[in-house]
C-alpha cells in the first residue's frame, strides 16, 4: 500500500501500520512538505520507525516532482516538461540529476516522474505543459534522459501514466476518461516511450485510470488484467514494480467503492495501491487483507508483489 496522509507528521495509526509491516510506501503532497527542513524531518521520522526484521528496508517515500506546475516541493525541476522536451535529452538529464539530488537530500527516494505520455493537440496534459511533446521518439528520448538523471541523483523514477494519457481531453483527476484510440495507434505511438524506459530499466511504472476500449472495453487501466498482466508484463516484459495512480479519484467513481476498487487493482496485477487520502488507504488495505484471507486474491500473487517491492526498497541508495 501507498498511504497519503494530512499534515507534517504521520498519523499514529500509520506509524503502527509501518511497525507491523503493513505499509511499505508513503505519498507526500504539498501540504506535507511546506519546506525542505520540514520534509527532511518528516522523512527521517518515517524511516526511523522500527519494522519487522524481514521488512527492515527503507520505506518508499514518493512525491510528484515533474517540474513546472507539478512540484510538491520547492526544488528542481523548475522548468516544465514542455520546456525540457523542447530543449532535449541533455537538458532533461541535467534537470533529472538536480531533481534527484534535491529529493534525496530531504529523504525522498521515489519520484513519480517522468510523464511518458505522448501529447495530442488540445489535450489536458499538453495544456498543463506536463508532457515532453507530440513526437513519440522525442518523448521517449527525453523521458529516458530525465529518468537517468534521477538515477544519477540517487532517486528511483516512475514512468507514467501507462498505457498513455496523452490523448485525454480532461484530467482523470476531474472525471472519468475514455481514450478511444485504435490498438495499433496505442502500440505505435503511446507505448513507444514506455518501451524505451523499460529497456533502460525504469524501476516503477504507474498505471493510469483512463479506459481504453481497444485494450479492455469498459475497464480502467489500473483495474485491468489485460493492461497490467498481458500488455505491461507480458508484451512489454516489464519486471519491476507496478503502482496505481491514486485510486481515490473521480475517474474511478463509476467503478465501485474504495475497497472494491482496490481489490480489483490488486487482482489485475498492481504491486502498490495508492490513495491520497489516509482514510481511503486504510479502507483499501483492510479490503485487500480480507480478500487474501478469503482466497479471493491469490496469496502467491500477493507474495510476488511484496517480493518485487522489497527488492526495490533494498536496492535504494
Amino acid at each position: 500500500m501507498v498511504f497519503g496522509f494530512p499534515g507534517t507528521r504521520p498519523p499514529a495509526d500509520l506509524e503502527r501500520r509501518i511497525r507491523r509491516g503493513e505499509a511499505g510506501a508513503v505519498l507526500l503532497l504539498g501540504a506535507n512538505v511546506p519546506s525542505r527542513a520540514v520534509a527532511r524531518a518528516l522523512t527521517a521520522r518515517l524511516q526511523s520507525i522500527p519494522r519487522p526484521p524481514a521488512l527492515d528496508a527503507p520505506l518508499l517515500v514518493m512525491i510528484d516532482q515533474e517540474g513546472g506546475r507539478v512540484r510538491r516541493l520547492d526544488a528542481p525541476p523548475t522548468r516544465s516538461a514542455a520546456d525540457l522536451g523542447r530543449e532535449g535529452p541533455r537538458a532533461a538529464r541535467a534537470a533529472g540529476r538536480a531533481t534527484g539530488r534535491a529529493l534525496a537530500g530531504v529523504g525522498v527516494n521515489v519520484d513519480l516522474a517522468p510523464v511518458a505520455d505522448v501529447a495530442r493537440p488540445g489535450t489536458a496534459l499538453e495544456a498543463d505543459e506536463r508532457v515532453f511533446g507530440r513526437a513519440p521518439g522525442r518523448v521517449a528520448g527525453v523521458a529516458v534522459a530525465f529518468a537517468a538523471g534521477l538515477r544519477d541523483g540517487g532517486v528511483a523514477s516512475t514512468a507514467k501514466h501507462f498505457p498513455g494519457l496523452g490523448a485525454a481531453r480532461v484530467s482523470t483527476d476531474d472525471a472519468p476518461v475514455r481514450i478511444a484510440l485504435p490498438g495499433t495507434e496505442l502500440r505505435r505511438v503511446d507505448l513507444r516511450p514506455f518501451r524505451a524506459l523499460i529497456a533502460h530499466d525504469v524501476p516503477l511504472v504507474m498505471l493510469g485510470t483512463a479506459i481504453y476500449p481497444a485494450l479492455d472495453p469498459g475497464v480502467p487501466a489500473a483495474l485491468s488484467p489485460a493492461v497490467t498482466r498481458d500488455l505491461l508484463r507480458g508484451e512489454l516484459g516489464f519486471g519491476g514494480v507496478t503502482v496505481t495512480d491514486a485510486l481515490d479519484t473521480p475517474a474511478l467513481a463509476p467503478s465501485g467503492g474504495t475497497g472494491a476498487v482496490a481489490v480489483r487493482a490488486a487482482a489485475a496485477g498492481s504491486d502498490l495501491i495508492m490513495h491520497t487520502g489516509y482514510g481511503a488507504g486504510v479502507t483499501a488495505s483492510n479490503a485487500i487483507r480480507r480478500e487474501i484471507r478469503r482466497g479471493t486474491l491469490g496469496r502467491a500473487d500477493a507474495e510476488a508483489a511484496v517480493a518485487r517491492v522489497l527488492a526495490l526498497r533494498r536496492g535504494l541508495p
